[in-house]
């Protein structure tokens, strides 16, 4: 071992092992396991399976691995057989090690500190490993929470400013009816809203852990008093609302928790890319395209086109939410490849979701800081384009009737004309019924008011 090493040989020979993803367990999780750790120390020492000079080193050692302190000492890789085995033993090494230093006493003093025998006492992986996962995802939920509220918010800003901005709405990528530039980004703040609530639901059922059930669920080599000790003590390291499994064989074989959380997690990927595939249309051109907002210019745009800026933030928060749906599915085969009383490609799953709990909260504020809160919109061209398109017709039918309105709009495209020009050359509607017609309050209103009217005179 190297003398330097606050690991072990069950450490060492994981390293031997695995080296397929090229970094260590996510930092929560490693945190996740100090938490569980510290659970379980606390409750031995109640119980008086651990003697109190014992249990206090190793209880200082799981603060320091909770608090981040003992992170770089985690180092197995974070794709492992064995269903979290080598990270469980790696947390189990490096905190016997730590305690013996506490102690005063040699690095690797089994008699003195176990890994096994002490530090992981009344446990096994197979109910450390998936209780830390959802004590890890737990916190991911807390970062990526306020995340989503914050951009809901940015766009819900958007909505006031820009709810006077008159613009076309667009079905299929063609010219439908009026709206205004505001109610669409309020539309993009209601679906946000809707992933915040998913979310609420994760956490109800991320916080029923299997922990107490030891190898397959039925608590097997520990203490009744522990078993039903243990989570309270978790609780209250961690200040989560966890709860014990009723039936631990069960939360121990299943992980379809997780599939349903990463599934909630999809669904605001998939809000994410719709939202940004229509920031970069919306900002299209801008000379030549849709232009109806304008995105900050993050940095130059080519090496060879001056003066072009791309939608750089979009672009990359879409390549964020489809990877963390690459993560949904991987983490779904996963966990449908359980058997019998365990699922042994547990770390693939923890690294799925932990990995698609950072993306999409830094996903959620790369895009409001460094986009949605800079947009600007180009009342102008939206004037323009919303006077030159069929959809200001489409706001006279019920004054017209469909066959009518459908003539202005053939005269208007034969003439090159405005369909403001010819519907108020005509006759037909004056320009102050025209402006009320395509006003904000109209193409917002829900329906038109009044009852049916008499045909206009010819």
């Amino acid at each position: 071992m190297p003398s330097d090493a606050l690991h072990g040989i069950h450490t060492l020979r994981a390293l031997e092992n695995f080296d397929l993803l090229g970094r260590p367990i996510h930092p929560d999780l490693a945190r996740a396991l100090g938490a569980v750790k510290l659970a379980a120390v606390r409750t031995n020492r109640a119980q008086g399976w651990l003697a109190a000079d014992l249990a206090e080193a190793i209880d200082r050692a799981c603060r320091e691995l909770v608090d981040g302190r003992l992170a770089p000492a985690i180092v197995v890789d974070a794709l492992q057989g064995g269903a979290g085995t080598s990270a469980n033993m790696n947390v189990n090494e490096v905190l016997a090690n730590r305690a013996l230093e506490l102690l005063g006493a040699a690095r690797g003093d089994e008699r003195r500190v176990s890994p096994t025998d002490h530090v992981n006492l009344h446990q096994s992986t197979n109910d450390v490993f998936p209780t830390a996962l959802r004590v890890a995802a737990l916190w991911g939920l807390g970062r990526l929470e306020p995340a989503v509220v914050g951009l809901q918010e940015a766009f819900q800003a958007k909505e006031r400013a820009f709810a006077h901005i008159v613009k076309v709405g667009r079905t299929e990528m063609q010219d439908a009816v009026l709206t205004t530039l505001g109610r669409e980004m309020g539309a993009y703040a209601e679906a946000l809203n809707r992933d915040r609530w998913r979310l609420a639901q994760c956490g109800e059922r991320l916080r029923v852990v299997n922990l107490g059930g030891t190898a397959i669920g039925t608590g097997l080599a520990a203490p009744r008093d522990y078993i039903f000790q243990v989570v309270e003590e978790l609780r209250e390291v961690t200040g989560l609302g966890l709860a014990r499994a009723e039936n631990l064989v069960e939360a121990t074989q299943n992980v379809d928790v997780f599939v349903e959380v990463s599934g909630l997690l999809k669904a605001l990927a998939a809000t994410l890319i719709k939202i940004c595939g229509d920031l970069r249309l919306l900002s299209s051109g801008p000379d030549a395209g849709l232009g109806e907002i304008r995105l900050p210019d993050r940095q130059a745009g080519s090496s060879i086109m001056p003066g072009k800026v791309n939608p750089v933030i979009p672009e990359a928060v879409t390549q964020a939410a489809l990877l963390s749906i690459g993560h949904d599915q991987a983490l779904t085969m996963a966990a449908a490849m359980g058997s019998l009383e365990l699922n042994p490609f547990l770390p693939l799953v923890a690294h799925c979701l932990l990995e698609s709990f950072d993306l999409l909260a830094r996903g959620c504020e790369t895009l409001r800081t460094r986009c949605v809160d800079g947009i600007e919109a180009d009342e102008a061209r939206c004037r323009q384009q919303m006077e030159n398109s069929t959809a200001s017709a489409t706001a006279l039918v019920p004054r017209l009737g469909y066959e009518r309105v459908g003539e202005l709009v053939a005269t208007a495209r034969r003439e090159g004309r405005t369909i403001r020009e010819v519907a108020v050359g005509s006759g037909l509607v004056t320009a102050a019924e025209f402006d009320e017609a395509t006003s904000p309050e109209a193409v917002c209103r829900l329906g038109f008011p009044g009852g049916p009217k008499s045909e206009p005179e010819p």
